[in-house]
């Protein structure tokens, strides 16, 4: 044993009964596999892991069965061969005595391995896989915490470890699990220590162990004769083995509060936790197995066992020689921070230590607690130099500003206090109760500051859209007023076409006011003095034609001169097409206007007010046939199917279901299902061959859109509900959600319909071009 190293002695401490002998007589045992192992997805510290496996999968030993689902999390793999018969609520080794999710494995007694992959040779190999492979072996502290071991190396700062401390003390009373391993595989522990020096390249390694522990320390020493680690033996006092108090006695220096080892560059792994490291890395087993102590007075033969990860306890306490009518009490882990079970219906997990079967008289029911003397035992006895008395009337007031005040996180509940109070104050249950609700008191803060955060951003991302759409609107109006002046301008040079629109509307106007006057005097009997009624003159053929050109050329002007003044400044090249599109939709409105003028040169003569033309008879709609009203009937419900699947299909796009491409369909399907219907009642009018006595002007019907023009309307609508879907997504994120992201979806949404609509426009204005100058053409 090295006497290079002084021992630095901490303040407080007990000296408990050890009872450390009952479970060292024989060697670690193996145990029978039992019928069912129960496998808890949170065995460790951290987010619980992920399941890969289903009900009635079979597995092999040491296969993975749940993934580790985040950084700080552990996998879980397989203890043996079997098949998976249940995932479901089972009880866990926990005080609250709840359920959690477990993997249940019915064992077909094989016992047979999946294929494992070693690697003896494991300085060839890249740091960081093997930090990965120590991490997907499932390896945590087993020395109790659970804490992934893969995350605390991680965790350090490079180069900065120049201590790796070896804690083997296990000060905790009736423990035996680490004294036994470190007696029997201490070879396996040295190799493991190899590993992380080759992984760390520390300056020094230091094994601790109490002094109680002869034949441990021995064996440590005998294992390490070749290389430079150092055992070094400290003073039996609990709690020695705190990872903190075992790097005060061996190295001097004090954790700073609220930090860990690897900030003053050292690092403590349990010897448990270091023999796993190296089955992981020599061997490649993942941990599937612990060294668990088995004790109490209720026990036949007290012993320390290999148990399979997921054992049920009662298996291993009917292994030990359970004498069910004598135990009292079952507690799992030490006497002095374990928890008593209420049943034994319970697995062994990864951090299962210990099993402690207890009699009456081993462990009598605590004496009712009484009022504080303030005697300062407690203080004395604290290892951490707390004031416990004061930290219980602050926890019993609830006054969570002063437990924070007097570093109530810095207790390790070790249990000291408790253990030294006369009056029998359960002081840990006291400060366990206060760091929970200042834990739950910090979580609803941080939730009120989430929240007040993500309304500011919200407030925030309004305002720069309104500021957005106001400047948009101001750019918006100067160019409608640019445009409006423009227009102004060239009404003030004469034009032919133009005033004789004008002159025409004057005289229709006129015409309209006269006639309401005749027949205002006609209704009173008085004679009529109408002058003259000027005849609406009667248009050709040809002038029909060209003022329905001329309509629709004026209507598209308008639609073209209203989106160039609602165009944004910024898309330049849009603005330069619709300004060449306006001028072209100009020159065809004047050319129009030359054309009608000139078709009404060879009108006839206009009839006078005394040769009115005879009022046309109003004509009766032919009877129809019973066929024909069936199919009238079908029309009008094809119609109606038609709207109702495109209203769905526009509600589809809008929250972009699975739905959209099935009711795609169902339009083109009720389109032409109706187009059917229409030709059929066609057919039949024409086959019935009505002679009515003159026929109703047809009205205008809107020109029918071609294929690429309803290709360009789906896709604007499909757009449009894109953006829709990117603003709810905006308007309802969280906090925690990526604002930047959300945004810059919702600005790429708004420019592919802005674009969508573009193209749009543009193939209704190019058909409406093609349209116009096939009508230009003269007819045969």
């Amino acid at each position: 044993m090295s006497n290079l190293i002084t021992i630095h002695e901490f303040p407080g401490g007990v000296h408990p009964p050890e009872n450390k002998q009952q479970s060292t007589g024989t060697a670690i045992a193996t145990p029978p596999l039992s019928a069912e192992y129960v496998l808890p997805l949170n065995q460790h510290s951290g987010s619980p892991a992920q399941v890969l496996v289903k009900v009635g999968d079979s597995v092999l030993k040491g296969q993975l069965l749940a993934r580790a689902s985040g950084f700080v999390s552990a996998p879980v793999h397989a203890p043996t061969s079997g098949t998976i018969t249940a995932i479901e609520a089972r009880k866990v080794p926990h005080p609250s005595g709840l359920t959690e999710t477990c993997i249940v494995l019915a064992s077909d007694g094989e016992d047979r391995w999946c294929e494992l992959f070693p690697e003896p040779d494991y300085t060839t190999i890249d740091h960081q896989a093997l930090i990965r492979r120590i991490y997907d072996a499932g390896i945590v502290g087993l020395g109790g915490a659970g804490f992934p071991a893969a995350v605390k190396m991680a965790s350090r700062n490079e180069d900065k470890i120049h201590t790796l401390v070896v804690n083997g003390a296990e000060c905790e009373p009736y423990i035996t699990a680490d004294d036994m391993l470190m007696r029997e595989r201490a070879d396996r522990i040295v190799s493991g220590i190899d590993i992380l020096c080759h992984l760390l390249h520390p300056e020094q390694v230091l094994i601790g162990i109490e002094d109680n522990k002869p034949d441990a320390a021995r064996a440590m020493e005998h294992a390490c004769r070749d290389r430079a680690y150092q055992v070094v033996t400290v003073p039996t006092k609990y709690p020695s083995g705190d990872a903190q108090r075992l790097i005060y006695l061996l190295t001097g220096k004090e954790v700073p509060s609220d930090a860990r080892s690897v900030d003053i560059g050292i690092l403590c792994y349990n010897t448990g936790t270091i023999a796993a490291i190296h089955d992981a890395i020599i061997l490649g087993r993942p941990l599937i197995s612990r060294i668990t102590t088995l004790t109490g007075d209720a026990l036949a033969q007290p012993q320390n066992v290999e148990a399979l990860i997921g054992t049920p306890a009662n298996d291993l306490l009917a292994f030990a020689g359970l004498r069910q009518d004598s135990m009292n009490n079952l507690i799992l882990g030490g006497p002095m921070m374990g928890f008593t079970l209420d049943s034994t219906d319970i697995p062994v997990i990864k951090t299962t230590n210990c099993l402690i079967a207890g009699t009456a008289q081993e462990f009598p029911p605590a004496p009712p607690a009484r009022a504080c003397i303030r005697c300062g035992d407690c203080a004395v006895a604290c290892p951490v130099s707390l004031l416990p008395q004061q930290l219980y009337w602050h926890a019993k007031a609830a006054n969570n500003d002063q437990l924070q005040h007097h570093n109530l996180f810095d207790c390790i509940e070790c249990g000291a206090c408790s253990y030294v109070c006369p009056s029998n104050i359960p002081l840990v249950q006291y400060f366990r109760a206060g760091k929970d609700e200042i834990r739950l008191q910090q979580a609803k803060h941080e939730k009120a500051e989430q929240s007040k955060r993500r309304f500011e951003n919200r407030q925030q991302r309004l305002e720069r859209i309104a500021a957005e759409k106001e400047a948009k609107r101001k750019a918006n109006a100067e160019r409608a007023a640019q445009l409006k002046a423009a227009r102004e301008a060239e009404k003030s040079v004469p034009s032919k076409p133009s005033e004789t629109a004008d002159e025409g509307k004057q005289d229709a106007i006129q015409a309209a006011i006269e006639r309401a006057k005749a027949r205002k005097q006609a209704a009173a009997g008085q004679p009529t003095t109408e002058p003259v009624r000027k005849a609406r003159p009667i248009l050709n053929p040809r002038q029909k034609e060209l003022k329905i050109q001329l309509s629709m050329v004026n209507a598209q002007l308008k639609k073209t001169e209203r989106t160039f003044a609602q165009l944004d400044e910024s898309d330049a090249e849009a603005a330069t097409k619709l300004q060449v599109d306006i001028a072209r939709l100009r020159e065809q409105q004047v050319q129009l206007q030359q054309d009608f003028d000139r078709a009404g040169d060879t009108t006839e003569p206009v009839s006078t007010p005394s040769s009115q033309p005879a009022q046309p008879q109003k004509t009766t709609k032919p009877d129809l046939s019973d066929d024909q009203k069936k199919l009238k009937i079908e029309l009008a419900m094809a119609r109606a199917e038609l709207r109702k699947a495109e209203r769905a299909l526009a509600e589809a796009l809008e929250i972009d279901n699975d739905q959209t491409e099935a009711l795609k369909v169902k339009v083109e399907n009720c389109r032409q299902t109706l187009a059917e219907r229409e030709q059929a009642v066609a057919e039949s009018t024409d086959n019935s061959s009505p002679a009515p006595t003159q026929e109703k002007p047809a009205k205008p019907k809107r020109a029918p859109l071609s294929d690429a023009a309803k290709k360009y309307k789906i896709e604007s609508a499909m757009a449009w509900a894109m953006v829709k879907k990117a603003r709810r997504a905006l308007d309802s994120a969280s906090a925690d959600d990526d604002m930047t992201v959300l945004e810059q979806a919702l600005n790429t949404a708004e420019a592919e319909a802005q674009q969508a609509d573009n193209a749009l426009a543009a193939c209704l204005a190019q058909e409406a071009a093609q349209s116009t100058a096939s009508n230009e053409q003269p007819k045969e």
